[in-house]
């Protein structure tokens, strides 16, 4: 589950960008909403910061289990089942939320949601046999 040193040095670079500018980065994010994601890392109990793609749905954020695609969950999901409490950084304005996964039902309802908002989303479920999740962040 560990990234490998391109994605580290790539969200290191988002990172930096988006606290530099308000939440606001360039690339391949551009024009999208991005936030930063603190979990506790599942196994060493230490802070993982991920930048990650949001979708506002319903009044919920949602973040995605993509992993563009990828045959299995990035770590963010792992460390997110076996603690659900984390930090959020959204623009300017960060605060502590609780991730609640989705179960089946609900997420196989919002998934086309998903997929309207951001249709880059059902291209990754094409290229996976998994079932990429969905979590609900809320507010502590």
């Amino acid at each position: 589950m560990t990234e490998t040193p391109d994605i580290k040095a790539f969200n290191a670079d988002i990172v930096k960008e988006f606290r530099a500018n308000g939440g606001k980065v360039g690339g391949p994010f551009e024009g999208g909403t991005l936030l930063l994601l603190t979990t506790t890392g599942a196994k060493s109990g230490q802070p993982r910061l991920s930048p990650l793609a949001y979708l506002e749905i319903d009044g919920r954020i949602i973040i995605v289990g993509s992993y563009a695609g990828a045959d299995r969950d990035p770590a963010w999901v792992h460390n997110l089942r076996a603690d659900p409490r984390a930090h959020i950084e959204v623009g300017s304005t960060e605060y502590d939320v609780t991730a609640r996964e989705l179960p089946q039902a609900e997420r196989d309802a919002l998934y086309p949601k998903v997929v309207e908002a951001a249709p880059v989303f059902a291209d990754y479920q094409a290229k996976t046999s998994r079932v990429i999740p969905l979590f609900e962040l809320a507010r502590v």
